[in-house]
């Protein structure tokens, strides 16, 4: 009797649940569109937390600045940047002609048990919910296209949630930066079929802080950033908290009015893969290498080993990058590049792997609390 090829059968049966799950999503996962003629007007205070973003921020703050109307206020906490951050954002902002709806306010001095960011975010969130205005947290390499705000307050009335979270589209990256950075992608639209983040169990929700907005309700009721103060990922476990209270998270794609430009190297994306990786991983080491080897096996090995079903694996394989580049709107020749790359991803990947073992991996100067 000729034995079953079980290895090759499970690399197929891995690949085939990733393609229904990213499937599902092309199907149900919200894309952002722009807000309708008479959409009514919504108090909001847009809030950016930066450190040393002096590369980023005369590219993508003027269109933050474009966003802001009678309605809407924008506050900059810049978190002890040595980069002249603070005075390049004044800059912006005087030229814009926005002094009465833009602030720079100087971070405090980051507190013990506090990650840099919680921090940051939760300084702002003090003086924003002094207005009675929804919190919109982003980031300052998050490109924001005319009309951006205006669709996401419209697509948080549409899915009637406290707490509203996108998945902006990655700009075009150099060759380095192009082989990990689109794993974010994956792991949201490849893992988690959209339908579950809409049900009861809070472990079923992910958040991306590039783009996070909460009614003040939805903010207090989770705790804010204080009741995320340690946590490495404090965007997801937010929304957990807020799901856990009883309170309805939404996603959303981005599409062509949300975009992000999150590493301009290799060796940067490796350093900020290698931040999160156990977190993302549930915390688990051991799930984060068995994981690595599975996605090792499947997309780059299959190409090596013998036999049809290995050669259906490694076909297979290439599907995922390619969907995933087209669903998030970044096109054609994003797919072809994504296509190329796919078998190199995971060898590649693996430096990251081994940072994140060391278990201290340095971001801006800093530890995290849950790296010391």
């Amino acid at each position: 009797m000729t034995p079953r090829p079980v290895l090759p059968l499970a690399c197929l049966a891995f690949i085939a649940a990733r393609l229904a799950v990213l499937a599902v999503n092309a199907c149900t996962f919200p894309r952002l569109r722009p807000a309708p003629p008479g959409a009514p007007p919504t108090p909001a205070t847009l809030l950016i937390p930066m450190r040393n973003e002096a590369a980023n921020v005369p590219r993508f703050l003027p269109g933050v600045l474009d966003q802001l109307d009678e309605h809407t206020t924008l506050l900059i906490l810049d978190d002890h940047s040595t980069d002249g951050t603070a005075g390049l954002c004044r800059a912006l902002i005087a030229s814009h002609g926005q002094h009465d709806r833009a602030q720079v306010l100087a971070g405090a001095d980051l507190p013990p048990g506090w990650g840099g960011k919680a921090w940051a975010c939760a300084q702002l969130a003090d003086l924003a919910l002094q207005r009675d205005a929804l919190l919109v947290f982003t980031d300052a390499d998050v490109l924001w296209a005319p009309g951006a705000l205006r669709a996401v307050l419209a697509e948080r009335r549409r899915q009637r949630v406290g707490l509203l979270t996108v998945l902006p589209r990655p700009l075009p990256l150099p060759l380095g930066a192009e082989v990990l950075t689109p794993l974010v992608d994956e792991v949201v639209l490849s893992w988690l079929p959209f339908p579950l983040l809409r049900t009861r169990p809070s472990l079923l929700t992910t958040a991306n802080g590039q783009l996070l907005l909460l009614t003040p309700h939805a903010y207090r009721a989770a705790g804010g950033h204080a009741g995320v103060r340690a946590a490495m990922l404090e965007d997801t476990t937010l929304a957990r908290h807020a799901k856990a209270a009883g309170l309805p998270v939404g996603q959303a794609l981005g599409g062509h009015l949300i975009g992000v430009q999150m590493y301009a190297s290799y060796w940067a994306s490796v350093r900020g893969f290698a931040k999160n990786a156990v977190a993302v991983h549930l915390g688990s080491r051991a799930l984060m290498l068995a994981l690595g080897a599975a996605y090792t096996l499947t997309h780059t090995l299959s190409f090596l080993l013998p036999g049809p079903l290995w050669r259906l694996v490694a076909a297979c394989s290439l599907l995922e990058r390619p969907l995933v580049a087209l669903l998030t709107g970044r096109g054609g020749r994003a797919a072809l590049r994504g296509l190329a790359l796919s078998p190199l991803t995971a060898p590649l990947a693996w430096p990251a792997y081994a940072l994140a073992l060391r278990g201290r991996v340095p971001w801006k100067g800093r530890l995290h609390p849950e790296q010391t």
